[in-house]
Order: structure tokens, then C-alpha cells, then sequence
């Protein structure tokens, strides 16, 4: 890819969601975990030349971030970034399922210095800020596994009828992300998801944490001492939601 269009991806904040100086951060920091890691993937196989021998990568690193990043944030597919980035589909799908793993495991950063990884560390933060969490789980369609294939219709959605996959999302009172689960297949209820990362748990062992929720997610408040609470309507009231 050239660099100007490199610097056109990095310079427009609508295309990535992220500012040219994030961008920078992030890539100096994963750029030596991916190169440690390619590193051992290399020493692991039973070589026949020489370290360092062989074809040499068409797509730098700065482009795997850069490429993951589009396709989190516009669902682009891979054939499209292989079209964008001038390199086979299956060299953009190596490098997203590299790249991926590295951005998850970095967290969110909440402020300078803090940084959250783990849906137990969002709970202890909200506790010792005294903040309320909100939980919600959001889908991606995805495309349909072809016919006769395993899990096939683990995908479909109840509620939406579509193919999909579904992350919960855990924000504060303002919005702002915490933590985003690994993905599920979309036919698992939000409950159960929440259920499975062990959030009934965190709550309970963790500090006394205010948790707001949809009705997707009833039944966890009577598990969790009431620090889940959902929406509810008043009867003949106005059309404004309250929670309980």
C-alpha cells in the first residue's frame, strides 16, 4: 500500500475512530509483542534455512493494525481490505487473527496510567469510584455458515432473525467503555452471557456496585442482591422509563 493512502487512512478519524497520536501509541506498543510472537512462531517449527530466509512479508506491520481496525469499525470484509491494502484475502485474515488478541489483551484505558483488562477489574473500579456500570449486549451480522456445517443455526438470533454475533458491553453512567466481552454466538440470551463471564460472581465477591440492565438481562438482580436492576413501565403512566 502506498504511503499516501496509508496516511489518508491514519489521518481521517472516521475511518479508524482513532487520532493519528493513538494510532502512533498503539502501534509502538503492540508492534514488539506481534514481533516476539512472530519470533517464537518461527523458532517453533522445524526449520530448514537460515532465521530470516524465505519471502518476506507484502503487508508491514503499521498495516495490520491499521486494516483490523477498519474492519472492527466498518464490518468491512477481508476480501475488501485485501483489495484496499494490494494483498491476498488470506494474508489480511492472518493478520486480523493476530492483531485481535493483542488489542484485547491491552484493555481500556480509563485515564492516564489506568488501564482496564478483565470484567474484575471494571467491577473493582466501579466500586472504589463509586460509579453506577451499564450492561448491554449489541450483534454483528455475520454471514450464514454454509449448509450441512456444524452449529449452523447457533447464529440465528431469536429476537432479530438474523445471523449474528453478540459481545456484552459494560460502560459507566457517561457512556464511556470498560469492557467488551469476546464474542458469542448470537442464539445465546444476554443473560446467559452475562451469567458465563462470571458477572454474578464478580458482583457478589467484589465491592457493592450499582449495575443498570435491560429486560434481557432479568433474573440477575435476584442473584446478585439486587445490584442489577432493569427497566420498568409504569402502568398507564407516562412513556418514560424507570428502574427498579
Amino acid at each position: 500500500m502506498g504511503i499516501g493512502f496509508r496516511a489518508a487512512i491514519i489521518g481521517d478519524r472516521k475511518i479508524t475512530g482513532l487520532s493519528a497520536d493513538v494510532i502512533a501509541e498503539l502501534v509502538a506498543e503492540i508492534g514488539p509483542l506481534w514481533d516476539e510472537r512472530h519470533r517464537v512462531r518461527l523458532e517453533a517449527r522445524p526449520r530448514k534455512r537460515a532465521a530470516g530466509a524465505g519471502a518476506k512479508h507484502r503487508l508491514v506491520f503499521i498495516d495490520r493494525p491499521l486494516a483490523t481496525l477498519v474492519h472492527l469499525r466498518h464490518g468491512a470484509t477481508h476480501d475488501v481490505l485485501a483489495c484496499w491494502f494490494d494483498v491476498d484475502r488470506s494474508t489480511i485474515t492472518r493478520a486480523i487473527g493476530e492483531v485481535r488478541p493483542l488489542l484485547a489483551e491491552r484493555g481500556c484505558t480509563i485515564a492516564t496510567g489506568v488501564r482496564l483488562r478483565t470484567l474484575a477489574e471494571v467491577i473493582d473500579h466501579l466500586g472504589a469510584s463509586g460509579q453506577t456500570g451499564i450492561i448491554d449486549g449489541t450483534k454483528r451480522r455475520v454471514h450464514r455458515p454454509a449448509a450441512g456445517g456444524k452449529d449452523r443455526d447457533k447464529f440465528i438470533s431469536g429476537k432479530n432473525k438474523q445471523n449474528a454475533v453478540k459481545a456484552m458491553v459494560l460502560t459507566d453512567a457517561t457512556g464511556r467503555l470498560l469492557f467488551c466481552s469476546p464474542a458469542q454466538p448470537a442464539s445465546c440470551a444476554d443473560i446467559t452471557h452475562a451469567r458465563q463471564l462470571g458477572l454474578v460472581k464478580h458482583l457478589a465477591d467484589g465491592p457493592f456496585v450499582e449495575i443498570l440492565a435491560d429486560a434481557g438481562h432479568q433474573g440477575l438482580g435476584a442473584q446478585t442482591g439486587g445490584r442489577v436492576r432493569r427497566p420498568r413501565r409504569i402502568p398507564g403512566g407516562p412513556r418514560h422509563t424507570l428502574w427498579a
